[in-house]
């Protein structure tokens, strides 16, 4: 028999002083009650006829949120029709050809006073561009967004965006999506898990009837909101977005959101370009997200209630829009002439200026409204400006400005958010051009290089890392899924047998090097497992030293299977309140093979440890033999 170190590993995790130096582990064993059976691992979570459920609520919530998006543009539109041209109609118009004058700085004000009493007396949650917010009920409170959300957050973005403000209606689209997804979950027996995903699917669903991109949509849930990439949340994400893209064909058709004539395929030296492009336009997001929470900062330092911030904000909106009309509203038709090219120089370069200064200033006055429509007409415009210029000046390079525009939009969402593969495909989606995929990949990776070299946190993410809330970057397979119990487990097993009494084992326990193992098995007459003993139940004081060893199993052993994963075998644990799991053959589950302790499972995590941080060469050249052999005798 042979004692696994790694055990003590485990033990010494919630050990605790006894006898001077000597351990004693708090085992749960004894805390669950005794039932009839061997308890053997739960199934894992898998592909089943509940997804087939949760992904028809899914495609439900999709429905309603391509509904949602409709409603939500006819308020934008009717608040737009009302401030600036007062007349009643729900046509979604531009801001920008209005004949207020001066008075034109009014609109805003008044939207920031409606928005900040709908914070104080309706939410604070409506405040913010949705999708942060959207994360924080997803990481810290089970994805359980509170109902009224429903339509105040639509309510406070189109108050918002239809009085002048210049932001997206995206974020709050996302947002309304997510709570009517968290609604039906919450109005139903889900799990946790579950409410996660018919949130991501509304919010998902949201996005795509917004812009028409479904997989865009998918890959921003995946990134953003799921934290994972499982068929059981994949799928129904997926096709909520196929629903709400169907839905929004109906309403609008399937044209390209920002149509662009057919563009060829990138040169060599123009995708070193747009490489370096995609770098330039990280370097702006980097400089973006940091300007608009120091502008949120400004505002928190303010002796005023926070109720008079969004008014404030709606000045400044005021009075940029007063001298630049076009940074009003949400700015769809600037983006669509950016990239088709009809809108370039130093034109476009001051309506990014003036949008930047009069988004960042609303934002950081915790308004209502979106962030993915003003950091597209920057970077777009960014991109258009760099792109012209190197294009007038060395015309052999082949660099066409209108790509150079899409790369920014691509560099600069990549480079705020992170989601790179989000942000280069919805920019194919919204334009359907496929020759800019090569581009968009290598503009959309560089700026997300530099960014995440520059930048702890992203846009969407500052807000609530700053409240202590992690939120995961990186998903990957999990390592103890990829791990075998057969593979972690001891294999050779110090055990006790039934008929053995309590004194015996009790002078084996004290005599020197016997392994210091918390729970051992329990063998019958013909080597049958029949429980699992721990030394707290062996050095009870109120048991008689003539008790048999089988006497004293008070519960059915708990095992696991060898070709179960220590993702599976640490779930058991969990479930059961077990430190330790008997191995047992599938076809015998009496027959022991083996045990598995905390300590194998954390062994295994110094394997993905070292995998991860040792470095080292695997291949070592040898030099080549120069000796030249003398001559034959």
């Amino acid at each position: 028999m042979r004692h696994d170190a790694s055990e003590d590993v485990g033990d010494e995790l919630r050990a605790g002083k006894r006898d001077g130096v000597e351990a004693e582990l708090a085992d749960l064993t004894d805390v669950a009650p005794p039932t009839e059976g061997t308890r053997t691992p739960r199934d894992p979570v898998r592909t089943d006829g509940r997804t087939v459920v949760i992904s028809l609520l899914a495609a439900g919530v999709a429905v309603a949120a391509a509904v949602t998006a409709r409603l939500l543009a006819g308020l934008i539109g009717l608040a737009t029709n009302i401030a600036y041209y007062g007349r009643f109609s729900t046509r979604f118009v531009s801001p920008a050809g209005h004949h207020l004058g001066n008075w034109a700085i009014l609109p805003p004000v008044v939207g920031g006073l409606l928005v900040g009493a709908m914070a104080r007396y309706g939410s604070r949650a409506i405040r913010g561009h949705g999708i942060p917010e959207a994360m924080e009920q997803v990481l810290t409170n089970e994805s359980r967004i509170p109902p009224r959300l429903t339509f105040l957050k639509p309510l406070s973005a189109a108050v918002a965006i239809g009085t002048g403000g210049p932001f997206g209606a995206e974020g709050p689209i996302i947002a309304t999506g997510g709570a009517l997804g968290s609604f039906v979950g919450q109005a139903l027996h889900t799990t946790a898990v579950e409410r996660k995903t018919l949130l991501a699917a509304g919010a998902a669903a949201g996005m795509t009837a917004t812009f028409g991109c479904p997989v865009a949509a998918v890959l921003l849930a995946v990134e953003l909101l799921l934290f994972e990439f499982r068929l059981r949340s994949l799928l129904p994400v997926a096709l909520a977005c196929a629903v709400a893209a169907g839905v929004r064909d109906l309403a609008v058709g399937s044209g390209a959101v920002f149509p662009m004539v057919g563009i060829g395929p990138a040169t060599g030296a123009a995708l070193i370009f747009y490489l370096v492009l995609g770098a330039v336009v990280g370097l702006a997001a980097v400089g973006v997200t940091r300007l608009v929470y120091s502008v949120e900062d400004a505002f928190e330092r303010l002796p005023i209630s926070w109720v008079w911030w969004p008014a404030l904000g709606g000045l400044a909106v005021g009075i940029v829009g007063r001298f630049a009309p076009h940074t009003l509203g949400v700015g769809y038709d600037n983006i669509e002439r950016i990239v088709a090219g009809t809108l370039t120089g130093r034109v476009v370069l001051l309506l990014c200026l003036a949008k930047l200064l009069s988004w960042s200033i609303a934002l950081g006055s915790g308004t209502s409204g979106g962030t993915l429509a003003p950091l597209l007409t920057i970077g777009g415009g960014l991109g258009a400006v760099l792109g012209g210029a190197i294009a007038s000046a060395v015309p052999s390079l082949g660099i066409d400005p209108r790509v150079a525009a899409l790369v920014g939009m691509a560099a600069i969402f990549a480079g705020s958010s992170r989601a790179l593969l989000a942000s280069v495909v919805f920019a194919f989606e919204a334009t359907q051009q496929p020759a800019s995929l090569l581009p968009l990949l290598a503009g959309g990776a560089a700026a997300c290089l530099v960014s995440a070299l520059l930048m702890k946190n992203t846009i969407m993410t500052e807000k609530i890392a700053r409240r202590g809330i992690r939120v995961p970057s990186d998903y990957g397979a999990d390592h103890l899924d990829l791990v075998s119990v057969r593979a972690a487990a001891t294999a050779e097993v110090v055990t006790l047998r039934a008929e053995q009494d309590l004194a015996e084992v009790r002078r084996w326990l004290g005599s020197p090097g016997v392994p210091r193992h918390q729970g051992l098995p329990v063998l019958d007459g013909v080597g049958r497992l029949i429980g699992v003993l721990t030394r707290r139940d062996l050095l009870g004081v109120d048991i008689s030293p003539q008790t048999r060893m089988g006497d004293l199993v008070a519960r059915p052993p708990v095992v696991i299977y060898p070709e179960n994963s220590l993702r599976e075998a640490a779930d058991h644990m969990v479930h059961e309140g077990v430190g330790r799991l008997a191995v047992v053959e599938r076809d015998d589950p009496s027959r022991l093979v083996g045990i598995l302790t905390r300590g194998d499972v954390l062994a295994a995590h110094g394997q993905r440890l070292r995998e991860t941080h040792e470095t080292g060469r695997t291949i070592r050249l040898r030099p080549v033999s120069t000796a030249v052999s003398g001559p034959a005798e």
